[in-house]
């Protein structure tokens, strides 16, 4: 069974080939690949992707991030599986060593914490954020992210766009359309922020679906941690003059606040 797209002859030769241009990428090493897999086993792989809102996902709802999330391998059908066991195998593993040319051995999550199956309904969205740092289980470095998207006939103006923000907060430096078959990689560090901030403006049978795969070495370089953070998780970050992110974030205040001031108190404060 052919995984990847059959133009694709040798993998390592692939990297190479693309390895500057993701290692000079702003704001941080980056790259998209389209038709990197095989369309016909890529169209299977759609086909046995769940609506997680059905089944037993996670669910996250708040000012910060609104999508759902698979657990683990729970959901992965057949194909699903053998493309993800691929994407953790020696082979790609190798890709990516050449592509980043990070100097420590990658090693695959197969516990997919955080990875796997990831779907945006309308209205969702996942603000600018730096991802967690270290495995919960392993206690290994995060280095890389891989996104797999998997939508068909998307129109930009349902949105959805990965964004790469610069440190500053102050521009996103890429914006990538979430089409199907698009193969996306970056590297994670404390200061690599990205996301899908603005809400999802597709049909209201449609969803924007991606599977997501983590990455992970023994180490890394000073230069990708903050001094003064240590073990974290993820960290949202606000836009630079974006009244969107101030807003989300003052109706949770809000929101925190009636919970716990009596109303008549309330009052006397608006008052």
């Amino acid at each position: 069974m052919r995984v990847l797209n059959k133009k694709i002859e040798n993998l390592a030769s692939y990297a190479k080939e693309k390895s500057d241009l993701y290692q000079q990428a702003e704001p941080f090493p980056s790259i998209y690949l389209d038709d990197f897999f095989d369309t016909d086993f890529l169209n299977t792989v759609l086909e046995e992707f769940p609506d997680l809102s059905n089944l037993d996902s996670k669910e996250f709802n708040d000012f910060k991030q609104i999508k759902l999330q698979g657990k683990g391998e729970m959901f992965f059908e057949e194909k699903t599986k053998i493309l993800m066991h691929y994407l953790n195998s020696e082979p790609f593993l190798e890709f990516l060593q050449i592509i980043t040319g990070i100097q420590e051995p990658i090693i695959g999550d197969p516990y997919f914490i955080g990875g796997g199956q990831h779907e945006i309904k309308k209205g969702g969205l996942l603000k600018i954020h730096a991802d967690f740092n270290k495995h919960s289980k392993l206690k290994l470095d995060r280095r890389i992210n891989v996104l797999v998207y998997l939508n068909k006939d998307w129109d930009e103006s349902y949105g959805g766009h990965f964004e790469l923000w610069d440190r500053d907060m102050k521009e996103a430096k890429a914006k990538i359309l979430p089409l199907f078959n698009r193969l996306a990689i970056f590297s994670t560090t404390d200061f690599s922020y990205h996301g899908h901030p603005n809400p999802l403006n597709c049909p209201d049978d449609r969803s924007r679906k991606s599977l997501a795969l983590y990455y992970y070495s023994n180490g890394r370089p000073s230069e990708e941690i903050n001094s003064n953070l240590s073990e974290h998780s993820t960290i949202f970050k606000e836009r630079v003059g974006d009244k969107s992110d101030k807003l989300g974030l003052s109706k949770k205040i809000k929101s925190f606040t009636k919970k716990f001031i009596p109303p008549i108190l309330l009052e006397i404060i608006k008052k």
